[in-house]
């Protein structure tokens, strides 16, 4: 793994509208003594990229550490030296790693304990939301000890609970899990609060240190990071000792170790392997979502199916409406787990399985990403079609059995690209054994908000049946798509002008073309309203982001004072109700009870101390946040400053956003045909695939 991903990959910007705009605090102690975290700066406003800024650029110089030293900073314990033994002989290939580490197995499966079946309720209704924890005087206190602004009192509370201010007085630097909250920021806090005692080598400060940057990690994707890139980052950070860093972390249990490589009996007697071996490390809860998801998928792919007529099964494929959905249906017939690949035609491949399974008097159902991914499934005609988020917490779909199982016996996921370890793993607890599952995705969108590439790893592991559609994207834009999937950028055909190329200098001729576009050109030559195209572009951040776009496009669309905390009746919006899920929405009206939205028909209020985190003006949008949707027309802008940070997925994710029409305001020159060949995702470092293929035989 390359250690300068650690230093430079930060939080995917579809996971939250508040982590990319201002969620969390931003400005650094200052030069005159310590200083507690800001509550307002926008850690993206300089960025240009949906992926977000990183924290720090790669091959800078090391942040400074406290200013004192702990004493006796420079000895190690009898524990870190021998983790430090362990770590160097087993990446040297002096000894074997399980002589040093022994991996956790997986915990048993819980049984299931009966349960009734919830109600059904409205598909579109908004989330249930954890109770606020109102922040004590104890807490504004202590924040105001360290230096930090009262603003940030309810983030710490909810993020510590009831205890806060007991636990910051123990541990000043547990400040630095609360979302937003950088290094530096915490070591100025932890200096105001203990004085002469704060220094680089304090246990707590590190152990902190490793956690955060863990969570980092997973909010870049990754499941598990290398012990090497772990321990570069600790020394890059002033911490004098990595090795007893990384073992206090993990005595404590918050961190789990794990060894990658081949068993010291699987090489022939005399001989060396040359394979590495790996350590990796991980967050518990990201750890033991991946184990759990890979014994889930491992049970249903060795499942029994219920008593069926294999000549029903037959019959149904032989009736299908093209040869991959054919294919689709006698794969799942014979299988507890199939993986399903395709475009957006071939959506209607698991419609039609639903339909087969259903005539065969199977309880089946096909889950969404989104609500415009349930929408298209339901003109499919899956009409009692779900999205995984309504599923999972009883608001839609069929409910559960009494042993607390959904009630299925076919479940066909779509968009699984966008399914992360930690809700893969609940769908597939959720599932009884016999269970036919059906993972179904576009492989060439962009991965998960959350950490992991489910989707990816099943495909990879070659453990079950794979179904890859042979049905084409119709039209130039799915010409077009279809070529950037392999890697292939290529001119096509548009007689009523499908693709449009705009071509501009700076991005502020991109702002102005993309206004002219979205409000006259498309409308009058395409006859697409403007309502019914949306902007994509790299970031939130910089001269053509989000932010920008959106100011001129209100401006041009539906000006006003924005007297509803900024917004006006009509303004189009993204609402976030949860990381990772967008939904498009525009603004009705607002009162005491919050915002009013209506979000594709469905009324939805954000109560008014929700609003800054979960609603942003939404004519522009960035790819991670279009991911499981679709438009009419898009238009994407790609401003010069974006151009290093392109990659063919995120190329393929916004080309394939428009039904009808795309244009591209480039600005990037060769960097677009240069990513869509040559850089074709961000690379996450995850388990799922060693784990299924140690469990599963290879599909036949």
């Amino acid at each position: 793994m390359n250690d300068d991903r650690l230093a430079g990959e930060a939080a995917d910007a579809a996971t939250t509208v508040a982590a990319e705009e201002g969620g969390g605090p931003g400005t650094p102690p200052g030069p005159d003594g310590p200083a507690g975290p800001s509550a307002s700066t926008e850690p993206g406003a300089s960025g240009g990229t949906d992926e977000g800024a990183p924290e720090s650029a790669p091959g800078s110089a090391p942040e400074p550490g406290p200013a004192a030293e702990e004493p006796g900073a420079g000895r190690r314990s009898a524990v870190a030296e021998a983790l430090a033994a362990a770590v160097r002989a087993v990446e040297s290939g002096e000894r074997p790693a399980a002589s040093f580490f022994n991996e956790p197995k997986p915990a048993p499966r819980p049984a299931r304990t009966a349960r009734p079946a919830p109600a059904p309720r409205a598909a579109a209704a908004p989330p249930a939301r954890a109770a606020v924890i109102a922040p004590s005087a104890e807490l504004t206190e202590v924040l105001a000890a360290g230096g930090a602004p009262e603003q940030l009192a309810g983030q710490v509370a909810a993020t510590l609970g009831e205890h806060a201010a007991e636990a910051l007085r123990e541990d000043p630097w547990r400040l630095l899990a609360v979302p937003g909250v950088r290094p530096e920021q915490a070591d100025g806090f932890a200096r105001a609060l203990l004085g002469a005692e704060c220094g680089p080598g304090d246990e707590r400060r590190a152990r902190a240190l490793v956690v955060w940057l863990l969570e980092r990690a997973a909010l870049a994707g990754h499941t598990v990071l290398e012990s090497s890139a772990l321990r570069s980052e600790l020394a890059r950070r002033s911490v004098p000792d990595a090795d007893e860093a990384l073992q206090s972390a993990v005595a404590e249990g918050s961190v789990l170790v794990f060894r990658e490589g081949p068993e010291p009996e699987e090489t022939e007697e005399g001989e060396e392997s040359t394979e590495p071996v790996r350590l990796l490390m991980g967050l518990d809860r990201c750890a033991m979502a991946e184990e759990s998801l890979a014994d889930g998928l491992a049970r249903l792919a060795n499942a029994v199916g219920r008593d069926e007529d294999p000549a029903g099964w037959e019959e149904a494929a032989a009736g299908a409406p093209s040869p991959s959905a054919a294919e689709l249906i006698r794969a799942v017939a014979a299988a507890g787990l199939v993986t399903h690949s395709g475009g957006e035609a071939a959506r209607a491949e698991p419609a039609a399985l639903i339909a087969a399974a259903e005539g065969l008097g199977l309880r089946a159902c096909a889950a969404a990403h989104t609500e415009d991914g349930r929408r298209r499934l339901a003109g499919l005609g899956v009409t009692d079609a779900v999205t995984v988020a309504g599923l999972l917490s009883g608001r839609e779909g069929p409910g559960r059995d009494e042993d607390g199982t959904l009630a299925l016996d076919v479940l066909a996921v779509l968009d699984a690209p966008q399914l992360d370890v930690e809700t893969a793993a609940l769908l597939v607890e959720s599932l009884a054994d016999g269970t036919r599952l059906v993972l179904s995705g576009d492989p060439g969108v962009l991965w998960s908000a959350g950490p992991g590439r489910v989707f990816a790893d099943v495909v990879a592991s070659r453990t079950c049946p794979a179904v890859v559609s042979r049905t084409p994207d119709p039209g130039p834009v799915g010409e077009l798509v279809s070529g950037i999937a392999v890697g292939e950028l290529q001119q096509v055909d548009a007689p009523g002008k499908e693709v449009v190329i705009v071509p501009v200098r700076d991005p502020g001729e991109a702002v102005h073309r993309t206004v002219q576009l979205v409000a006259d050109s498309v409308p009058r030559a395409i006859g697409v309203p403007a309502d019914r195209t949306q902007i994509i572009t790299p970031g939130h951040g910089g001269p053509a982001g989000t932010r920008a776009l959106n100011a001129a496009l209100k401006e041009r669309l539906n000006p006003g004072p924005g007297r509803f905390g900024g917004f006006d009746p009509g303004d189009r919006v993204a609402y976030v109700p949860a990381p990772g899920r967008m939904v498009p929405g525009t603004v009705v009206s607002a009162d005491a009870e919050g915002l009013r939205l209506d979000c594709g028909g469905t009324p939805v209020v954000v109560p008014p101390a929700r609003v800054p985190e979960e609603v942003r003006h939404g004519w522009a949008v960035t790819a991670h946040q279009a991911v499981g949707t679709r438009w009419e027309a898009a238009v994407v802008v790609l401003p010069g400053d974006a151009a290093s940070t392109l990659t063919r997925s995120w190329v393929y994710t916004a080309f394939s956003r428009g039904e009808r029409h795309l244009s591209v305001v480039h600005g990037v020159d060769q960097a677009l045909a240069r990513a869509v060949a040559e850089v074709p995702a961000t690379a996450r470092d995850t388990r799922l695939r060693t784990l299924l293929e140690a469990q599963l035989r290879p599909a036949g």
